[in-house]
């Protein structure tokens, strides 16, 4: 989103989601030979073969059988896909959500009136929780405006999980809480979970009907840090969040049989609008360099963020933000609109509050203090050594290339998304010597309650476009025609998915559909090819376009031996946040990162025209 739409007047936030169009269902015949198409460039002429034979066979039998069941559950739901979707992607997975799930980022105010600097934390920090609440209370009444794509609007749903909402863990599987209202819908909870030194507090947001102001709530956290400086450090109970989903479900259910207290505790939290760490770590990061901020956001202290809930708000020591959330309830782009809606108010009132200086008299915030044991506290103990042992494993480069933006790439005629995403295809080719199977978000919000598709950009016209530049004998003609044709075949496919017609949500469908009804799974997914592809979660290169805005995030590889990339893009720069572990011998993510950023320059000159 570039269009900065906060406030609506005419329409009310969630007006159109009944009328929305349900999400589709793909032609099992275009979805099969889209497969193909994208898993040529990691098999050889035998492989492939083998792998359309199997796919032929599925389409003709089991498949088809498969295929039209899937058309049954449609026919009864709106969106054929969501529960599955959230279950498979999120609910059921057992791994630790927080580094492996989690997104998490730096905050942009540092660009311009924030620049970092010991002493303005709590200050700042008043700020953008006003703000925050502000956009909570912009939600709540139904006035912010409605996303929409050439007058088309898009579904709002996932706004309603940006505030009150949090992930229980399950011993098998998570389920998400959501107690956030809209006005017309009742009372909804108004008070922040704040995080400091391993101890949790809790206040209320809003008094007697409005929302605290940025000094009145920075009565509170001082209140808050002040109690923390001069006092002990807490048991740091959040770190349990980090764990492994079972053993945290586990350690809940012996925390809540302590004492009926913990579980009120529990439901305060889980409830609360959001969570607001008061973070002692000091990141540097500028605007050309947010690596530390963001390997903070996303690996920072575990005992001062809830890493269930679906937004915690990081204020550390230099007055420096970022923030970590669950992915479960919503996309990154939720977050965005978020942070640019701070971002926007920070510039109007010059980084300053000029309002009130005035603080009503104010309930003292109240620590939530739990009943614990031994195990308890070896659970934590646990939790933290082994979220450390990860966290240190995290490589993030996130750095901003200046030298042009979107406005140069645009002139060129060529589509600003699209341009970072060859030109990892080609850092990765000329890195590892082979295609990179590659994850692109593609939204498919025009439909009711729509989140992602999957776009495979690592094409064979990407790859052909690859071996060109790699090839001294190629002509600069031939290499600009070659990425030209990857440009076209990268852009058609983006549209495709956005409108219903990519293919991986609708294997996964079908995947689903076999198990549900207890059968052998198909042969397709256990195709060598499926998995080379990236099928079942297995792409190296996992990316998404955060938008146009001067918000930022980063998420960790999808594999061991992959990269994360995300991205944003500015009329005067592109900034990339590139993730990698450490652990794996083949990746860097520095050196991936610098070879984009060589790419872009040699990509723009191929749209030069070659001196006679």
């Amino acid at each position: 989103m570039e269009n900065h739409v906060f406030g609506s007047v005419e329409e009310r936030t969630f007006q159109y989601q009944d009328s929305l169009p349900p999400l589709p269902v793909p032609s099992l015949e275009e979805s099969l030979s889209k497969y193909c198409d994208s898993v040529k460039p990691f098999v050889n002429e035998e492989e492939y073969k083998k792998t359309c034979r199997i796919v032929k066979d599925f389409g003709n039998g089991i498949g088809k059988e498969l295929h039209q069941k899937l058309l049954e559950r449609a026919r009864t739901r709106k969106n054929w896909l969501e529960e599955w979707w959230l279950n498979a992607a999120y609910l059921d997975v057992r791994m630790p959500s927080q580094l492996n799930v989690n997104f998490g980022g730096p905050a942009p105010y540092l660009e311009h009136y924030w620049p970092p600097k010991i002493g303005t934390q709590l200050e700042r920090g008043s700020i953008t929780t006003y703000y925050t609440l502000k956009y909570w209370d912009l939600i709540r009444r139904e006035k912010l405006g409605v996303h929409k794509v050439r007058a088309s609007p898009l579904d709002m749903s996932q706004f309603q999980n940006l505030f009150n909402t949090c992930k229980i863990p399950g011993v098998t599987r998570d389920r998400i809480c959501n107690y956030f209202k809209t006005e017309s819908e009742g009372s909804c909870p108004t008070h922040l979970i704040a995080m400091c030194r391993g101890r949790i507090f809790t206040f209320e947001a809003v008094l007697h009907g409005q929302i605290l102001s940025p000094p009145e709530i920075l009565r509170q956290l001082s209140y808050i840090q002040n109690l923390c400086q001069s006092g002990r450090d807490g048991l740091g109970l959040s770190a349990l969040t980090t764990e492994e989903r079972t053993r945290w479900a586990l350690s809940r259910e012996h925390l809540i049989s302590l004492d009926r207290k913990n579980l009120s505790h529990l439901e305060r939290i889980q409830s609360s609008l959001f969570v607001v760490s008061l973070d002692d770590e000091c990141p540097d990061g500028s605007p050309e360099d947010y690596s530390q901020i963001t390997w903070t956001a996303l690996a920072g202290d575990p005992t001062i963020r809830w890493g269930d809930k679906s937004y915690n708000s990081i204020l550390w020591r230099n007055g420096a933000f970022g923030s970590n959330c669950d992915h479960a309830p919503y996309d990154a782009m939720v977050l965005v609109a978020l942070c640019d809606y701070i971002d926007q108010n920070i510039k109007a009132c010059e980084g300053r509050w000029k309002g009130s200086p005035f603080v009503r008299e104010l309930p003292d915030p109240e620590e939530m203090v739990f009943t614990v044991d031994q195990k308890i506290i070896d659970d934590i103990a646990l939790a933290k050594a082994q979220y450390h042992t990860q966290a240190y494993d995290l490589q993030v480069a996130n750095y901003a290339f200046t030298s042009f933006g979107k406005l140069l790439v645009k002139k060129k005629k060529l589509h600003p998304d699209t341009f970072v995403q060859l030109s990892l295809q080609l850092a990765f080719y000329k890195l590892h010597g082979r295609p990179g199977c590659c994850y692109e978000t593609a939204t498919t919000r025009m439909f009711y309650h729509g989140r992602t598709e999957t776009m495979r950009p690592c094409t064979v016209e990407a790859v052909n476009w690859c071996r060109s530049m790699l090839d001294p004998a190629s002509t600069h003609t031939q290499r600009r025609e070659l990425m030209l044709k990857a440009f076209a075949k990268h852009n058609k496919m983006m549209d495709e998915c956005q409108v219903g017609k990519g293919f991986d949500r609708h294997l996964l469908g079908l995947l689903l559909i076999a198990k549900e009804q207890g059968l052998a799974v198909p042969e397709l997914f256990n195709d060598p090819a499926f998995t080379k592809s990236g099928g079942g979660g297995n792409f190296v290169l996992s990316t998404s376009l955060i938008g146009y805005t001067s918000v930022h995030g980063a998420v960790v590889p999808m594999v061991h031996n992959g990269y994360g990339f995300f991205y944003r893009i500015r009329d005067d720069r592109i900034v990339a946040a590139c993730t990698a572990w450490k652990s794996s011998p083949e990746t860097d993510a520095e050196k991936l990162c610098r070879t984009v950023f060589q790419n872009f320059l040699d990509m723009v000159q191929l749209m030069v025209s070659p001196q006679l």
